[in-house]
């Protein structure tokens, strides 16, 4: 596993640039944005978004829709707008305006699942944890690192074997792998630096 961990490091880097931001509300909202969209796309929607809506209240108070009309461009747009304005709403009413940092409290909000409270106190604090989306699910499964058949079975493999200083960063570089190599469609094996110490499974 280290010569795997090593490659990655290498060709992925091990800091993440996290999403512009000034105050915590936001990274949470970038995050919640950034389910089944890109990264880049994300980027290109927050300053118009953090303009329009420059706090909580503002957007807790905005209708649906112009929420909407700024995130027009991001996938499934309709109800992430949904989820943020009711989220802000439940950070105000419930949590004093702080939004929770751990991630009991973070589960209670609209729109924030497991993987959404995982990042989100990865990026805001630095506190480990493995996030399962769709790359990690599938690539962690052909290294034989886990055997789970739901990402939350899987996230605690990966916790048992994998060292702690790499929990944070397996998400992004297994999701820069999985776009560019290691994809849904086909393993591009032999173009691959994992290729030598890759047992395959499934494939």
């Amino acid at each position: 596993m280290k010569d795997i961990l090593d490659i990655l490091d290498r060709h992925y880097g091990v800091h993440k640039e996290g999403f512009y931001h000034k105050e915590q509300w936001q990274l949470l909202a970038a995050i919640m944005l950034s389910a089944q969209s890109t990264d880049k796309q994300v980027d290109l929607v927050l300053p118009a978004l953090y303009e329009r809506f420059p706090t909580m209240t503002s957007v807790a108070e905005a209708s649906q829709e112009e929420i909407e009309s700024v995130i027009r461009s991001i996938g499934l747009y309709k109800n992430k707008a949904k989820n943020i304005k009711k989220c802000c709403q439940q950070i105000l009413g419930q949590y004093d305006g702080q939004v929770p940092y751990n991630i009991e409290g973070l589960l209670t909000l609209a729109g924030v699942g497991r993987k959404t409270a995982t990042l989100y106190l990865a990026d805001a604090y630095g506190i480990p944890g493995v996030t399962v989306d769709t790359h990690v699910f599938r690539i962690s499964k052909r290294l034989g690192w886990a055997k789970g058949n739901n990402p939350q079975t899987v996230e605690q493999e990966l916790e048992k074997v994998l060292p702690m200083d790499h929990w944070n960063r397996i998400n992004f570089q297994l999701i820069y792998h999985g776009r560019a190599i290691c994809t849904a469609r086909k393993a591009y094996c032999e173009k691959c630096p994992l290729e030598a110490f890759c047992p395959k499974e499934g494939l």
